[in-house]
């Protein structure tokens, strides 16, 4: 396990936005001694099944796990997560937004204690949706949304029941909970990022939402 590299893994079917995201990541300040990977998943079958070829493909310790239409605007992203993981070792998770609370349906933005921020246009323009407080500090939280989740541990993605592309990400969280990580948002002076997904498609969102309550519904 390499701990001075930090894989982006990306599972790709649009080369346009993967590119752009691409592009983003390129700019990104890289501190001394520290090197990247990007890692692009093609044709997977499922979320969970392209990000655990993911961890197969890489040694890096630190992995970021991001939608393909999610574009890094914090120059120091890499200096910030690396700075919250080495200060933080039982944080093993890290996003952008999410909750305090998974709520017992299971859709963590029904919650009433959301955090973090992100620009957004899933409702079909570009908007900022901004659940932080006015206090300059890091939140742990239950729940984060899966455009862009950072790890310092390997995982398995739960293949097994999420051979699709929803409820990947909540499954995640509970998975470091259940052994025995944080999960964390950090302070955002301003979004760390563009999430650039367009109206979302919830076909099979309650097969998967059922699936998830089946999994960890005493956990909640």
């Amino acid at each position: 396990m390499n701990d001075r590299k930090i894989a982006f893994i990306i599972c790709v079917n649009n080369k346009r936005l993967y590119k752009k995201a691409v592009d983003y990541i390129k700019k990104l300040y890289i501190p001394d001694n520290y090197s990247i990977d990007i890692i692009v998943i093609e044709h997977a079958v499922s979320m969970t099944g392209g990000y655990n070829k993911g961890i197969d493909l890489s040694d890096a310790k630190y992995k970021v796990y991001l939608h393909q239409d999610v574009f890094i605007i914090n120059k120091n992203f890499i200096r910030d997560i690396l700075e919250i993981f080495i200060k933080n070792n039982y944080v093993g998770l890290i996003g952008v937004i999410g909750a305090r609370d998974i709520p017992s349906s299971g859709i963590w933005w029904q919650s009433y204690n959301k955090e973090g921020k992100v620009f957004d246009s899933h409702a079909g323009r570009m908007e900022l949706l901004n659940f932080q407080n006015d206090e300059s500090k890091h939140i742990m939280v239950n729940a984060l949304d899966g455009l862009i989740m950072i790890t310092q541990y390997d995982i398995p993605w739960r293949e097994d029941v999420f051979d699709g592309w929803h409820f990947y990400d909540l499954s995640q969280c509970m998975e470091f909970k259940r052994k025995g990580y944080k999960i964390l948002i950090p302070y955002q002076e301003k979004p760390w990022c563009i999430h650039d997904c367009g109206l979302v498609n919830l076909s099979d969102y309650d097969r998967y939402r059922a699936l998830f309550l089946k999994e960890y519904i005493d956990e909640l």
